[in-house]
């Protein structure tokens, strides 16, 4: 769990059907690798549709750590392959995260007034 206050990085996207082979999913390994070596990395949790269609959230600390991974040039490579070959359009969204919540099974019943 990451104490807020934190930062939210929200990438949504649409792969093309060239993303279905290796080198999407190299390069999405790669960043996610490459992501978690940058100061203010806090965790990433991303999923996939079958239709192509997705969303990846990274964390942060602070949205100086935001801009500088979006500086980085490696980060700077990989979007431009998912411009001219991975996605049919994507969109980052960035918000702060003031609260969080939630619940586990292992918990027992959930509080409804959480």
């Amino acid at each position: 769990t990451i104490e807020p206050p934190y930062w939210a990085a929200i990438f949504t996207t649409t792969r093309t059907e060239e993303a279905a082979d290796g080198d999407y999913a190299e390069m999405a390994e790669r960043m996610e690798e490459l992501a978690a070596q940058q100061p203010g990395y806090l965790g990433v949790d991303s999923v996939r549709n079958t239709d192509g269609s997705g969303i990846t959230v990274s964390y942060w600390r602070t949205l100086d750590d935001i801009a500088a991974w979006r500086r980085n040039t490696e980060h700077a490579e990989a979007r431009n392959a998912g411009r001219a070959q991975w996605y049919r359009d994507f969109k980052v969204r960035i918000a702060k995260v003031e609260r969080e919540y939630g619940w586990h099974v292992d918990a027992g019943p959930a509080d409804p007034a959480a």
